[in-house]
């Protein structure tokens, strides 16, 4: 089933190269070349970084950032707009859902990017958030925590339901390793527990390869004290 799994989820080369957005440490991340005519993003969970959101205004596009766990982002940029608010299921005073966010900020708009990092909640909200809202999305960039939990059968469920409502219209394009952790291995399986993974939508590939090699020379490491490691190779 996890070799299933990891066919599923391999990564793609499409007619669009990678670029690198918000530097070379934690909060850097690479991205299709596609951003043409987008003009909106949706980052939940900041936290004390948001290099990538900045990265992203100097290219016109305005970001909507989202956290209750701080008062305000990092970086003053006039093409921020906060919200203290976690994403999640609901919608009160601490909680929103990725859909309401939407319908509040951008309503009658999509091709949008997202880039998610909300430390575990994204299994609940991908699963809770409609494909139609998915789909309004071109570029996902999404922290995957846990993924050693594939090993447990309970947990390799909710993963995989994830992972098939996302690939329906998208394709992993990257997938970078966070080298917070090593990989957990077993039965010759090695399975990082927190990635970053690119997905773009289907729509905007023309040309699909598979001879991809790791890491990515764009690729850098999360924590430069940590030992970085690469991707192990069944993910490729």
């Amino acid at each position: 089933k996890i070799v299933e799994f990891l066919e599923l989820v391999k990564p793609i080369k499409t007619n669009h190269d990678l670029i690198r957005v918000g530097g070379d440490t934690d909060g850097g991340y690479l991205i299709p070349n596609d951003i043409e005519n987008i003009d909106t993003c949706f980052s939940p969970g900041i936290d004390e970084v948001s290099n990538f959101e900045n990265d992203l205004t100097k290219r016109g596009i305005k970001c909507f950032l989202a956290d209750y766990s701080v008062e305000k982002p990092p970086i003053k940029n006039v093409l921020f707009d906060f919200e203290k608010k976690y994403l999640g299921c609901k919608n009160n005073e601490m909680f929103m859902t990725l859909e309401s966010w939407i319908k509040s900020k951008a309503p009658n708009k999509n091709d949008f990017i997202l880039q998610m990092d909300i430390e575990g909640m994204e299994y609940s909200v991908i699963f809770d958030t409609s494909s139609e809202t998915l789909d309004k999305f071109r570029i996902l960039v999404i922290e995957f925590h846990g993924l050693d939990s594939l090993f447990n059968r309970m947990f390799f469920d909710l993963i995989y339901l994830t992972f098939t409502k996302i690939l329906k219209n998208f394709e992993v394009v990257h997938i970078h390793p966070n080298n917070y952790c090593k990989p957990v291995e077993c039965n010759g399986v090695a399975i990082p527990p927190f990635m970053e993974f690119t997905f773009l939508r289907k729509d905007r590939i023309t040309q699909k390869g598979k001879n991809l090699s790791f890491p990515h020379k764009l690729d850098r490491a999360n924590l430069a004290q940590y030992a970085d490691f690469a991707l192990p190779k069944c993910w490729y």
